[in-house]
Formats: structure tokens, sequence, C-alpha cells
């Protein structure tokens, strides 16, 4: 079976392709050799680049074109048809290129082309900004310190981790990695080896205890100082903590380190009965992940139903139905009270028995380093389009970070994966005086078992829904409307279209 997989799909691309066989936009999915391709047309230009996404192996050829790029239909990563270059994350390797021959009515793909590299460092003395600081390791801070780099800025750039592991995969967290499906050297974003070829000092197990705007430069918790012409904050959020009798008992967890997540599979190996409180998409896919590993689990949550606040009452029915059907025992508008050592006691006076409690009722943005430094905070660190602070030259990015969002008018701050490490792509440019304005379309993706949820865009609250397929039947397109105005889309197997109402959301914020 696994020869039979590895067997290069599509057609030989080699071999030609009839040239009215690929539209305006259009896409074919083949290979060359043992190499997956994809052959891609824009206008009267032909592209042949990689065809499977250098994030999680995504078919590019099931996705879609917008300009001369194409977009993943999994997870949105962006490449550039022209050169490979990873434009957007989630990804970030580029793809080969091979070049394209058009011969009498036929297109043929033909040897391989040098894909965007890292530019080139510039020569000589570099310009101002001489060093970049960046306190924190996580995606927006990872992000940001590879653009830096592959924007060619020469100077000195510093990673300031609070962490004890590499920037790492952080939604593998809860997902594949907790299921066990996924293992450990699949973790880690880049290998050691990529910081010190890229000239990144990575200063982990390092707390950031103060900022000194004027005389710019941070204090390290160990008292060193260290000076930074261009500052980036992106200390992202810590999960809230109960505060009830026994929430710090040993077999009692919460979940947003990949220790966090290593502690849990240890407990795991041991336990039969797992507590999530808390039906979140963190609360969610720790059930999911347990109950691969054939432990018992009971979610606890105030709420009706679950993520009915972000999705919809519809959703939130067909989300519960799903983990039902794979043994999650739900005790919604219920909270516990107290934990001991073998159970739980919730609120109506019920008592259930849990070896292992996962506590996952949402985070706070980590915001007190700014508010020492005087940076203007709004439930989250003030920032402009250009992801800028109060305080000229220092930016912030990530959970942290509330922006001007052109597309709803309103101030955000959103906890998503992929707009932490897009700010941190932006953040970079920026401080190397591009002026980039951050308007990226906000996306994240959930996994509930086999059923995926990709959702673009941000819907505090709506007034309409429209729903196509069915949600029941797992195989939907829910856009949410306020005033007319689509805010959000949620779907289920329907990534193409998913991404055709992220461009046309993408067109609305370029004109606003």
């Amino acid at each position: 079976m696994a020869a039979e997989q590895s067997k290069p799909k599509g057609p030989d691309l080699t071999r030609g392709v009839a040239l009215d066989h690929l539209g305006d936009g259009g896409m074919v999915g083949g290979h060359v050799g043992d190499e997956a391709v994809l052959l891609a047309r824009r206008g009267d230009e032909f592209f042949a680049i990689g065809a499977t996404c250098s994030h999680y192996g995504g078919p590019l050829a099931e996705g879609l074109i917008v300009g001369d790029t194409v977009r993943c239909p999994w997870h949105h990563a962006c490449f550039s048809l022209r050169t490979g270059e990873a434009l957007a994350a989630p990804a970030f390797n580029p793809m080969p290129c091979w070049r394209v021959e058009k011969r009498n009515g036929m297109l043929f793909v033909r040897e391989k082309i040098e894909s965007a590299g890292r530019r080139a460092a510039p020569k000589g003395p570099s310009a101002k900004p001489e060093r970049m600081v960046i306190v924190g390791g996580g995606a927006a801070g990872f992000a940001a310190a590879e653009m830096l780099r592959r924007q060619g800025f020469a100077g000195a750039v510093t990673l300031l981790s609070a962490d004890d592991a590499a920037p790492y995969d952080r939604p593998n967290c809860s997902k594949d990695y907790l299921a066990g499906n996924a293992p450990e050297e699949w973790m880690p974003l880049r290998p050691r080896e990529f910081y010190q070829d890229q000239s990144i000092e990575l200063e982990l197990r390092t707390e950031v205890t103060a900022i000194d705007a004027s005389a710019r430069q941070v204090t390290l918790a160990d008292g060193r100082t260290m000076a930074f012409d261009k500052l980036l904050l992106a200390t992202g959020a810590e999960p809230v903590r109960l505060d009830i009798p026994g929430a710090d008992q040993p077999h009692v967890f919460v979940l947003r380190s990949l220790a966090d997540s290593r502690a849990i599979i240890a407990r795991a190996q041991t336990a039969r009965r797992a507590l999530v409180l808390g039906a979140s998409f963190i609360g969610l896919e720790v059930a999911a992940a347990l109950r691969a590993r054939d432990i018992e689990v009971h979610v606890v949550a105030p709420e009706r139903r679950p993520l009915e606040r972000v999705l919809g009452r519809e959703f939130g029915d067909v989300i519960r139905a799903i983990h039902e059907q794979h043994g999650v025992i739900f005790h919604l508008e219920e909270t516990a009270t107290a934990i001991d050592a073998a159970s739980v006691k919730l609120k109506s006076g019920a008592t259930l028995p849990a070896d292992l409690v996962v506590v996952g009722i949402g985070v706070r943005p980590r915001t007190q380093l700014a508010e020492r430094a005087g940076l203007k905070t709004d439930r989250g660190v003030a920032v402009n389009e250009y992801l800028e602070t109060s305080v000229p030259g220092i930016f912030a990015a990530g959970d942290i970070a509330r922006w001007p969002d052109a597309h709803s008018g309103e101030q955000l701050r959103i906890e998503h994966w992929v707009v932490a490490e897009r700010q941190g792509q932006t953040a970079a440019r920026n401080m190397l005086g591009q002026r980039q304005r951050f308007s990226d379309v906000p996306f994240f993706w959930s996994q509930h078992y086999d059923v995926p949820i990709n959702y673009i865009g941000h819907a505090a609250s709506w007034d309409g829904l429209d729903i196509e397929g069915s949600i029941e039947a797992r195989d939907c397109l829910v856009r949410y409307r306020r005033d007319g105005k689509v805010l959000a889309v949620a779907s289920i197997f329907r990534d193409t279209e998913n991404l055709k109402e992220e461009a046309a959301m993408e067109h609305v914020r370029a004109r606003a």
C-alpha cells in the first residue's frame, strides 16, 4: 500500500498537456519523474511549481489561483507561481519551480529552475536599524525573525523566548501530537541549525522584565540589558487558571505549550477517565485527542452547546453530535466547583470520576510588559495598521496585538496561529521601513476527528446566517452576515469555496 501511495499521480507533464485543456486560472496536478508538479495558467502565462504544500502537504491543485499566486486548500498558505516563494504563512519553505515550454498547442514541463531563495544580505555596512530584538518565541516571533532574514536584513536579530523549546508547531499540541499521530520530530518549525545558519540569536528560557523605550533597551530577568533599534513584542497569551479548591493538584493541566502537551501525554499513559473543563476549540481538540488514546472523556462547560458563540446554534449541535459519536460525554450548563485526587465536583452537586483533568477555559494576552513600558493598551496592545505601537519603533504582533480592521471597522485582537504568523511577517517588513498595512483576512482551522473546520473573517455577532449544503451532513459553507455584509465564513469540506470567499474579502479590504 505504501509503495502504491508513493507513486506519482496525474499525467507525466514532460509529455505535454493540450493548451486548450488549461483555461485562465486553471491547474493540472501531475508529475515530473517522481516529483509532484502543478501546472498553472494565469492569462497567457504558464507556471510549474511543486504541487504539495510545504506546510502540511496539502494538494495545491485543489486550491485556488489568485493573481499570480496559488493558495493551499487546507490551511491557506500562499505561494508565488512565478518564483515558488512562500508569500504568506503557515508555509515558510518555497516550492520548487520548473520551466514551461509552449509548442504546437501543447504545454511541456522541462527542467527545474532555481526557486526564490533567501535574499542575499546587503554587502558592506548595513543601514540602520542595526539590531532587531523580538520578545516571544511563538508564531509571530518566529515568523518575524525568518522574514527579516528572508528580506536580506544583515544586522543583528535576537529572538528572546521564555519557552524551553525552540519555536514549534503549537496547533499540533492539541491535535495530532497530543493524539499520538505526530512524532516529536515534526514539532519544531525549523531545526536548531537554522538559527545558527541564519545568524538568529535564539535565547530560550529568557524572560524580559522591562522595556526602556527612551533608552531603546530591554532588561532581562538575569539583570542583563540588551539594546535595540527596533523591537517587536510577541509575548502571546497565557491560559486562564481555575480558582477552585484542588485546581493546583498534579493531575490538573492546562494546554498552551509543548511542555504542557508532553505532560498530558505522560499522564495519559495511565489515565482511565479524563475530564475537560471548557468546550472551546482547544478543549474539544483535547477531548478528541484523548479519545484517540482510548481514554473515557467527559466535557464540562457552562454554555448550552459547544462553540455556539463562535459558530452558531446549528454548528454547535453538529459538533456536539460528532464528539458524542466518538464517545465523549457532555455536561453542559455546568461548572466545576472542586477537584480532588479522583473526582471533580460540579455546581449541580454531581461528582465525576477523573484521574486526568485538562482546563481549557480561555487565555489572557500577556500585556504586562507593554503596560509597564507605558505603551497604550486596550484589552491588548494597541497598534496601528502597520502593527506599530504608541511608541515609534516598537511593534506588536500575535495574540497581544489589537489592530484596526478595515473590513469590519472594529479594533480586533484575534488568537489564531496563522494570524499571528502573518502579523509577524508584516511587522518584520515594517521594522525594515516598508510601511505595509496589515489587512489579511483572519483564518483558523480546527480538526474534530475526521471533520475539519475552516473559518475566515471574524464575526463577534451576526444578524443573518446563510447555509449552503448541510451542516448535519458535514458538507457545508456558512456565511455570517451583519447589516448585509459577510463578516465571516465557516466550512466543512468546502475548501475551494472557502478560498474564494477569502479572496472576495481580500478584494473588499483592498478597496477599504
